[in-house]
């Protein structure tokens, strides 16, 4: 039975009772059963009565169509999000200092810069920072509390939010697709390692994950006004590629629905009531008029070298990325449509079993495929905004498959269903065992960084009359955000000298209006960034395997640093793929090889003395 259907029937038993007309003998019990049912006394003829129906309902549950309910779905999701706000790693540098950073300059005054948000390029927007930002602001400036903790509370409101999203969609998938589709797509999203990595993180393609979900959530419940908002703030404020996935509804609700005015009308007015606050922001924030959108969608496509400037992948980037994150789900996901095509063909009924809702899920997901797989350009966070439609399709493949084995040969139905709880549970524990090989690989700068604190206290460093440094060489990206400094007046994040030619962010200077010096967009190296390693009071640093004269091994100067803290990372170079890749309990340990990751004291400088 279809989950539109069932207004307040409660999906909380995942099946719907009807109301018995009067009395009906059922077909499983026997004459004498119910003879010998007339005969006893009321008491007892109910409890017999309870116990059957009981029994009934258990075997309907069990082996019939049911699916969570929408709060018990939101319950799930949420606490698969928290442990990510908490758990998870920040895996790309680009969410450091394009977005963590500004942030904590809105809020302290002090943060660093890339050449991004100079008024020369200005390709970001302030007006989706302040999204993230005003609650932050809030809790900083009301509590006054230690600047982790707002790392970390800004990370579960995400969480929230992405939980929120998650659960519209869900519930939307329910009214359209029914409860098998919605249960496979929810056990998908809730184990998934995609989905724990992207569902936190400070990015305007994790944004534009939150707008996806509520987009198509919206679209399958028939709520179009919604479908309009949050596709023109997916694209206007998030990241404007994303009005790619939108496309197909747009289509079918111009031409199938014959929506146009609707449409029309609808899209101007939101469209104005986003751009015109937009604007409005980044204007006031750069001192000139700007629309940040348009100069991303600029640079992107139309500038001479494009975005390849800062790296290209090979042909096969996705695949593998999308296996680790998603692994048998995203091979499915590829294979949905050729799937969804064939059991179209093979079966006929008088009710479709692929229909134009399917087709159009799909789409949007192959189109992103097509256009993203083929750019020379390719980075994880860039497929962020499908995560929730790789889920969905891999749930329309078993569900089409089953439907057909259904309708051609009914007698492999119950080894096909054995064979989907085998494919999920292989697919939980390559979920949860990716998630475990980030955590234990890649984790060690986070709690290298948390545990200045402890340094903060032991050396008293808020008693200082100057700044004290903190320096980072080849571990400049792992940086987490300024919001791991204990305080902001105190220390301070400075760049030594290494191995990397590139241009790296320096901190704001002036205000947001003014056009920084020593800034290029062709990430060309500024030496400017620089200060001497004698200069560092602390130095953050890991002991790869091998040493250059920029890169040499701080640990080993027994004469000029001390070890406060190590802590295992990863060597990935020196590591075999597959136990890299994915974790397993004492081999991984035993096969791959581990660097310590350090927290150095510059023995220069008696902090205990006051001596900076």
């Amino acid at each position: 039975m279809g989950a539109r259907n069932r207004k307040n029937s409660g999906h909380q038993s995942g099946h719907t009772h009807s109301k018995p007309k009067g009395k009906r003998l059922d077909k499983s019990h026997s004459t004498n059963d119910v003879l010998a049912n007339k005969s006893m006394p009321p008491i007892v003829k109910s409890i017999n009565n309870k116990t059957n129906e009981k029994r009934d309902n258990s075997v309907h549950h069990l082996l019939g169509p049911w699916s969570p309910s929408p709060s018990t779905a939101f319950k799930a999701l949420l606490s698969a999000r928290l442990s990510a706000a908490v758990w998870n790693n920040i895996s790309d540098c680009d969410e450091t200092f394009n977005y963590w950073e500004p942030t904590h300059y809105l809020i302290h005054g002090l943060g660093f810069q890339t050449w991004e948000y100079s008024p020369l390029y200005a390709i970001r927007s302030y007006a989706f920072l302040w999204i993230y930002a005003l609650p932050a602001f809030i809790y900083t400036h009301l509590i006054q509390t230690n600047q982790l903790l707002v790392f970390y509370y800004t990370r579960c409101i995400l969480a929230f939010c992405c939980a929120l999203c998650e659960t519209y969609l869900y519930r939307g998938i329910l009214r359209q697709f029914g409860p098998s589709i919605a249960r496979l797509f929810l056990l998908f999203m809730v184990l998934s390692n995609g989905m724990f990595i992207s569902s936190t993180a400070f990015l305007p393609s994790s944004f534009s994950m939150y707008m996806t979900a509520l987009t198509f959530g919206a679209w399958l419940q028939q709520h179009h006004k919604i479908v309009i908002l949050t596709q023109a703030i997916s694209s206007l404020i998030g990241w404007p590629f994303t009005a790619l996935l939108g496309l197909p509804i747009a289509i079918e609700m111009l031409i199938n629905k014959k929506k146009r005015f609707f449409f029309a009308k609808w899209s101007a007015i939101i469209g104005l009531s986003i751009l015109l606050p937009l604007v409005l922001i980044d204007t006031y924030y750069y001192g000139k008029l700007v629309l940040a959108p348009l100069n991303i969608v600029l640079y992107n496509v139309f500038s001479k070298h494009g975005p390849n400037l800062y790296g290209t992948e090979p042909w096969h980037f996705y695949f593998i990325n999308g296996f680790l994150n998603f692994n048998l789900v995203f091979i499915l996901s590829l294979a949905s449509l050729p799937v969804m095509v064939i059991c179209k063909l093979l079966v006929k009924s008088k009710r479709n079993i692929v229909n134009s809702s399917h087709i159009i899920c799909v789409t949007s997901l192959l189109l992103w495929y097509l256009v993203f797989f083929s750019q020379p350009h390719k980075e994880e966070r860039f497929i962020f905004p499908v995560y929730p439609l790789i889920c969905l399709s891999a749930a329309f493949a078993i569900e089409m498959v089953q439907k057909a084995l259904v309708a051609i040969i009914p007698r492999l139905t119950y080894f096909y269903s054995s064979l989907v709880l085998v494919f999920v549970i292989i697919f939980a524990f390559l979920s949860i065992s990716r998630g475990l090989a980030l955590y234990k690989g890649y984790h060690a700068p986070l709690d290298i960084y948390m545990d200045l604190g402890r340094v903060h206290n032991d050396y008293n460093i808020s008693s200082l009359k100057t700044p004290v440094n903190v320096c980072v060489g080849k571990e400049w990206y792992r940086y987490p955000s300024s919001f791991f400094l204990p305080s902001v007046q105190h220390w301070k994040l400075q760049f030594i000298q290494s191995e990397f030619r590139g241009q790296l962010p320096q901190p704001y200077n002036g205000g947001t209006r003014v056009i920084p010096s020593n800034m290029n967009d062709l990430n060309r190296e500024e030496l400017s960034r620089y200060i001497q390693v004698a200069d560092c009071h602390f130095l953050i640093d890991t002991d790869a395997t091998e040493s250059t004269d920029l890169e040499p091994q701080f640990s080993r100067d027994y004469d000029h640093w001390e070890v406060l803290q190590s802590l295992p990372f990863l060597d990935a170079k020196n590591s075999p793929t597959l136990f890299r890749a994915f974790y397993v309990p004492f081999v991984t340990e035993s096969k791959c090889n581990f660097v310590d990751y350090n927290l150095l004291r510059n023995k220069r400088f008696n902090l205990t003395n006051n001596d900076t």
